[in-house]
Formats: C-alpha cells, sequence, structure tokens
C-alpha cells in the first residue's frame, strides 16, 4: 500500500535521527499525496532518505512516529506494542497483584504509541486517543488490548470526546467498545478500594499517576491534620486516614467530585468522623482557613499550562497558591506540592516555589523530589514526556 510522502527540510531530519518522536509543521518542505488527519505518511529527508513512519495531523505537531523501523501499522503491530507494554507492567509487578488492580498500560510515546493513553481498571480498560489516527483504529486497538491481556480486561470503554484535536472533524462519542461495566465496577489501590467514574469524570476517571506519592503520603499521615487541596476523588485522603491522621479535610470545586470522594471514604473507612469535604474554590478556602490548623497540605492542582502561550501566568499561579500554603501551614508541617503542567519543567515550578517561600519568609527544605511512577515511562529520547512534578517540603 502506498502512503503519502512528507520531505523535510534539509538539516531538520536531525531530529528524527536522535529518535525523537514528533515531526512539527515547520520542518516540512514538501508533501507528495493528499494526506487526511488520522493517515498514516512516510517521512523522507530532503535527501529522499526514509526516516520514519507515522500518523499524520493538522497542527503543529504534523506527524507522531510510530515506527523508524519501516513497519507500517496492522493489527499484529499493535497487538505488538501493546503486547509490550504489558510485558513491562507485569515486570513492575502491577499485574496479577492481589492490592492493586490499577494501572497505566500504554502511556503514549512513553510506549512508543504516541497519541495514546489505556489505563486499566480491574476488568475495564479505559481508552483515550489525543489524536486522530488513534481515533482511527481505537476499535482494532481494543480488541489488540483484550487478547493480549489474556482475559483479564473484558471491556473497553473509549473516551476521546475532550482530548481528540479541536478542529478534528470526527465522530469521538465516548461508549464501550467492547463489554459493559455496571456502575458497582471497584478498583484497587494498594488495597484500598475506590469507585471509579469513567463515565463521567476527568482524565480516564482516577489519576493513576499519584500512585506512588499517594503511598508515600500515608507514611507522613500519622498523628497529623491533613488538607487535600484539589482532590478530585479523595486519592490522597483515603491513604492520610490509612496513615493516622487525626483529621482529614478534601477540597474541591466540583460538587460531583466531593460526592465521589465521600463515597471512596464511605468505602474503606465507614462512619469515620475524621474526614469532611468542601465544594468550594481552592484559593478562597485557603484565605478563609485559619493559621496553623493544618500540618499536612496537599496541592495536587489540574494543569494551569496546557500551552506554552500561557506559561508565565501558571507559574504566577502556582506561586500564588504555594505561597498561601506556605503562609497558613503550622510550623513543622509537611508541604505536598505538585504540577501535572507539561508545558512547565521541573526547574520552572522549583523556582516558582522558591519564589513562593521566600515571600512567606519561612525555612523550607525539601525532603523528596517526586515523579510520576514506573507505569507512565518516559521515553528518553522524549522528555517532554516529563510532565508531573512534584516536592515534598519541610516547613519550619
Amino acid at each position: 500500500m502506498d502512503f503519502a510522502k512528507i520531505f523535510l527540510k534539509p538539516k531538520k531530519e536531525d531530529s528524527l535521527l536522535r529518535f525523537h518522536p514528533w515531526v512539527f509543521s515547520g520542518a516540512i518542505q514538501r508533501v507528495v499525496g493528499n494526506p487526511k488527519e488520522g493517515d498514516v505518511v512516510d517521512v523522507y529527508s530532503s535527501g529522499n532518505e526514509y526516516l520514519a513512519t507515522g500518523h499524520y495531523q493538522v497542527g503543529s505537531i504534523a506527524v507522531r512516529i510510530l515506527s523508524f523501523e519501516g513497519e507500517h501499522p496492522d493489527q499484529a503491530f499493535w497487538e505488538k506494542r501493546i503486547s509490550e507494554a504489558f510485558l513491562l507492567r507485569k515486570r513492575l509487578g502491577l499485574v496479577d497483584n492481589t492490592f492493586n488492580n490499577t494501572y497505566r498500560l500504554v502511556h503514549g510515546e512513553g510506549d512508543c504509541l504516541p497519541g495514546l493513553v489505556v489505563d486499566v481498571y480491574g476488568p475495564t480498560a479505559v481508552l483515550q486517543a489525543h489524536s486522530v489516527g488513534m481515533h482511527m483504529v481505537r476499535m482494532e486497538l481494543a480488541q489488540a488490548i483484550v487478547k493480549v491481556m489474556e482475559g483479564r480486561v473484558e471491556n473497553v470503554y473509549y473516551k476521546s470526546e475532550t482530548t481528540l484535536p479541536f478542529k478534528a472533524n470526527v465522530d469521538s462519542e465516548n461508549g464501550y467498545l467492547i463489554g459493559e461495566c455496571d456502575d458497582q465496577c471497584l478498583a484497587m489501590e494498594y488495597g484500598l478500594k475506590f469507585h471509579v467514574d469513567w463515565l463521567r469524570g476527568q482524565k480516564t476517571g482516577f489519576f493513576v499517576d499519584q500512585r506512588e506519592n499517594r503511598s508515600l503520603l500515608e507514611k507522613y499521615a500519622k498523628d497529623r491534620n491533613v488538607l487535600n487541596m484539589f482532590c478530585y476523588t479523595g486519592g490522597f485522603s483515603f491513604y492520610a486516614m490509612r496513615g493516622g491522621a487525626r483529621l482529614v479535610h478534601s477540597v474541591d470545586s466540583s460538587a460531583k467530585a466531593i460526592d465521589l470522594t465521600n463515597k471512596n471514604v464511605e468505602l474503606n473507612f465507614p462512619g469515620d468522623p475524621r474526614h469532611e469535604a468542601f465544594a468550594t474554590d481552592a484559593f478562597k478556602f485557603l484565605d478563609d482557613m485559619e493559621k496553623d490548623k493544618y500540618d499536612l497540605i496537599v496541592l495536587d492542582p489540574p494543569a494551569f499550562a496546557k500551552h506554552r502561550e500561557v506559561l508565565r501566568n501558571a507559574l504566577q499561579g502556582y506561586k500564588k497558591l504555594n505561597a498561601k500554603a506556605f503562609e497558613k501551614i503550622k510550623k513543622g508541617g509537611v508541604l505536598f506540592t505538585f504540577s501535572c503542567s507539561q508545558a512547565v519543567n521541573k526547574e520552572q515550578f522549583r523556582l516558582a516555589v522558591f519564589s513562593a517561600a521566600a515571600i512567606s519568609g519561612r525555612n523550607v527544605r525539601i525532603l523528596h523530589q517526586l515523579t510520576q511512577p514506573a507505569d507512565h515511562p518516559i521515553n528518553i529520547y522524549h522528555p517532554e514526556g516529563e510532565y508531573l512534578k512534584g516536592l515534598v517540603l519541610y516547613v519550619e
């Protein structure tokens, strides 16, 4: 089968020769053929040398690379890639684990499948396409997942209405591709149970990427008053409770998130009076809250910067948020603070937090520098894949 050919400008092949999985539109000299968004294309140097094969798309990233070896994706290709991703999760001890049935199976470029995210919640996989190319092969991907996982996954839910390019003219309606799961499906993480709303919730329904950081927080929670800001469905909250926290308060602007937080707390700690949840604006809550009330605070906001155009405002937001926490946290308190904005790198986030500490005038020490877990691998040739940054700080 003949595919459209993308020819690069002279010297623009260097990034592909270093195995970076993106071709930017500005690097393209000419296009032979008439590719539509989502089509498979071959990429060539200006000297007509084959470089890679990938999905074509309209935008600043013009091609997401699937192979540097001349492979053209068919069902066997998808099965091979997903099998490799599954093998890694098995080696990480996340598969067939009595205390954990929740993990990321496919993490885009980190698993050589750019534009694709798959999270597993027990018998259900939630598939999310971030490119039209992956959207076009969603059924092939779902079939490959079920086959590769040998009965461990029975249902595949497709959820891409909010992740596909805004201008893409495709039918991206959410729904089950294979099987179906009722509302009684529960997921488990380190022995804690939770409801996952993949039908209406954010991302794939749960923030799988904070698993190890939640587990770390549990070790700091004993006898502390804990505030979990931007709690979503309460992940950090019930780890804090199991860790022996004196009280745990969960805050989110979404009433639906707070409702799910309360259900998850009740699922793990029925009738426990230590927990209370508040549906309110985070900055207002921080402004109004009593000083020295909490000695463990979690700041895990949604991405403040999804694009570099708003980077400056995002950094100001992180500075303002952390400055307020430094102002209010009790002496000897511990602050878990995060950024999931891909456009914000580690140094920029750390500088924003440093600036917030300087504003507060308090002595602050870094205890841990956190990132995403191993089932969210970072392709060494694609440093942009390191999106989650976190610091654990001791505040005197």
